[in-house]
């Protein structure tokens, strides 16, 4: 917690000095000032016109309209039950389009707590009248926000009882360390991720990384180790990240592409995805493996001995029983849900139904809950799915997507050089964005450029899909990053383990690797050896 710390530099900082004004984690003066600045310049500038000319354009393509209209200027006066203009519904899309670059610049710096910038984007949401209130309310309460919420719920129930002790021993018994943790675990990690919920097995995954870690800095004699935190749970985010690429079973966003492919009539099948993804994603969690390896795991003060440890805590364990077989049988119905229900229920509900399974075991407390469960990374996660909705209603994503690809050079939009203009645009919005919504979003204005362009509509998409996974820089991009954030915390302090900087620090050259093995190996490699329907 950085509490302490930040009262510590407020007393001795004279107001007014330049220590006063660059301030703290949690309060940095001089951001605030520069981002309101901002913000304000940025609602009183008139909109561009490309910008309104968008708002009268009928059915733009990606556009997310209310039923029944044609325009941005008709949905969004049917959504929010209003008369206004070309220009003011343009000036709505502008004002949440410098919302989101505020946003994302207040997560990155932490210029006021993450808590404070999750309830701001709601009143930023209420105040300029972006979203009617019942809208920005279902969109804080979304089924991922839910599911996030009891993940982490989930997450401590496992932890107090002990039954992390038995799961990490199971998976990672035999890795013994650093190097077997980044060769070895993180390729299988990726592969398993392609196919069974990569968010489940990170939350599955962090209380048992965090014995590793706080075991590992104990034998050290260090109360800390920032490097050891980076390469445990850092790098179990980027593994099941890339894993994304395996199968169309891993979420939302390929979900969302499988439909975009059956709607232009070229439908593809579990089998040729996997033909396409699965061969990138171990080539992607080894560069990933060697990267955390190299930037993280040899700076480490401990020792990583992750299977000495998972042996040390098994050890005099003891049998089965009490609130530890309760949490067992429902956490194993857990995966039952996710696996069978998921569809039905949704994540969230039948992660909920769980949750409120703990409660009346009396597995846990609510006061148990109150203490672990990081409220502060769920409403993150909220705000990220409000922000995403008022892009989509006011036309701000579509806008975004077109001026991206506008200022691209023209050799870009022809050939397979489309695939560098896809997923170099992908890869940055999904970091603000979640993966589903990116697609959902920017999907549907980058299909059409394969005809354009004279390339396979798979590849387009595909290309898309799979840059999507690549959420490595912020904590909003998916949920991967948001469970090892809330969870990676101080057993005995509370502290995170890591920094909302810490995923841009790692996570950009994160990106920037997967991106080149995207294009390396899979658009400009293998892919050009693999049959594509149509073409001959």
């Amino acid at each position: 917690m950085a509490d302490v710390s930040t009262i510590g530099v407020e007393q001795s900082a004279p107001v007014g000095s330049w220590a006063w004004w660059a301030g703290v984690p949690g309060n940095r003066p001089l951001i605030m000032l520069l981002l309101a600045l901002f913000f304000i310049t940025m609602v009183i500038i008139p909109p561009p016109q490309s910008m309104v000319n968008l708002m009268t354009e009928e059915k733009p393509l990606g556009a997310s309209l209310e039923s029944g209209t044609t325009t941005y200027v008709d949905s969004y006066n049917k959504l929010m039950k209003s008369e206004l203009t070309p220009v003011e519904v343009a000036q709505k899309a502008k004002v949440t389009v410098a919302l989101l670059f505020t946003v994302a610049l207040l997560w990155g710096t932490e210029a006021i707590p993450l808590g404070a910038t999750d309830f701001l984007v709601a009143v930023i949401l209420y105040l300029f009248s972006l979203l009617p209130i019942n809208k920005i309310s279902q969109a804080y309460f979304k089924d991922a926000v839910f599911f996030i919420g009891g993940v982490l719920c989930v997450a401590a129930g496992v932890s107090l009882t002990g039954l992390d002790r038995r799961i990490g021993y199971l998976l990672l018994g035999k890795i013994k360390g650093a190097k077997g943790f980044c060769f070895l675990f993180f390729p299988l990690l990726a592969v398993v991720a392609g196919f069974f919920s990569e968010h489940a097995l990170v939350a599955l995954l962090c209380p048992i990384l965090l014995l590793v870690y706080v075991n590992g800095c104990k034998k050290a004699g260090v109360k800390a180790d920032p490097a050891l935190a980076a390469l445990l749970f850092l790098g179990i985010c980027f593994a099941a990240n890339v894993g994304g690429s395996g199968s169309p079973a891993v979420g939302g966003r390929s979900a969302i592409m499988v439909g975009y492919f059956s709607g232009y009539g070229v439908p593809i099948s579990f089998g040729q995805w996997m033909m396409y993804g699965l061969p990138v994603v171990p080539v992607l969690a080894i560069a990933m493996g060697a990267y955390m390896y190299f930037t993280a795991g040899r700076r480490t003060q401990a020792n990583v001995e992750i299977a000495k440890v998972m042996k040390e805590n098994v050890e005099n364990i003891g049998p089965l029983k009490g609130k530890e077989l309760r949490m067992a049988v429902l956490f194993a119905a857990l995966v039952v849900l996710w696996v069978g229900f998921s569809d039905r229920f949704g994540l969230g509900g039948t992660t909920i139904i769980i949750v409120v399974a703990m409660l009346l075991s009396r597995v846990v407390t609510w006061q148990d809950l109150q203490r672990r469960v990081a409220m502060d990374v769920v409403l993150l996660y909220a705000a990220a799915c409000a922000m995403g909705v008022a892009l989509k209603s006011t036309g701000g994503a579509l806008w975004l997507a077109r001026e991206f690809l506008g200022i691209l050079p023209e050799s870009w939009s022809h050939g397979s050089l489309i695939l560098l203009a896809v997923s170099l645009f992908t890869v940055i919005i999904t970091n603000f964005m979640s993966d589903g919504a990116t697609v959902g979003a920017i999907g549907p204005v980058v299909l059409p450029m394969a005809k354009i362009g004279g390339i396979h509509l798979w590849k387009v998409g595909l290309a898309c899909s799979f840059s999507s996974s690549y959420a490595h820089a912020m904590i909003v991009g998916t949920v991967n990053n948001a469970i090892a954030y809330g969870m990676a915390r101080d057993p005995e302090t509370g502290e995170h383990l890591l920094s909302v900087f810490d995923f841009i620090k790692y996570g950009i050259p994160a990106i920037i690797i997967s991106i080149l093995i995207l294009w390396g190996v899979a658009c400009f490699g293998y892919w050009n050896f693999l049959p594509w329907p149509g073409v001959k």
